[in-house]
């Protein structure tokens, strides 16, 4: 059973720093493109960043270039998202993606004084 679990998330304060991580498993994690998403309370579903399948490759959308860092460890099938210098916007459910039908249960990143 494909199975992407998501952790991390919590509340922080603006300018504050998270690390995000999803645990991989019941796929070959080390041969797929990854994509972290988010969801903002009553918005739609927002890309934020992908990696391709030997961390070579990487791309953000530009709300948080300079910000956020995608990375990976196929050794223990994890994915990662760094985000720094967060921002009240960016108070949002995140998620990884394997592709469109297998996305994980989220993590919620709330920032906030």
């Amino acid at each position: 059973e494909v199975q992407l679990v998501e952790s991390g998330g919590g509340l922080v304060q603006p300018g504050g720093s998270l690390r995000l991580s999803c645990a991989a498993s019941g796929f070959s994690f080390a041969t797929y493109t990854m994509n972290w998403f988010r969801q903002a309370p009553g918005k739609g579903l927002e890309w934020v960043s992908q990696i391709n399948f030997d961390g070579s490759t990487k791309y953000y959308a530009d709300f948080v270039k300079g910000r956020f860092t995608i990375s990976r460890d196929n050794a223990n099938n994890t994915l990662y998202l760094q985000l720094n210098s967060l921002k009240t916007e960016d108070t949002a459910m995140y998620y990884c993606e394997k592709d469109p039908t297998t996305r994980g249960q989220g993590t919620q990143v709330t920032v906030s004084s």
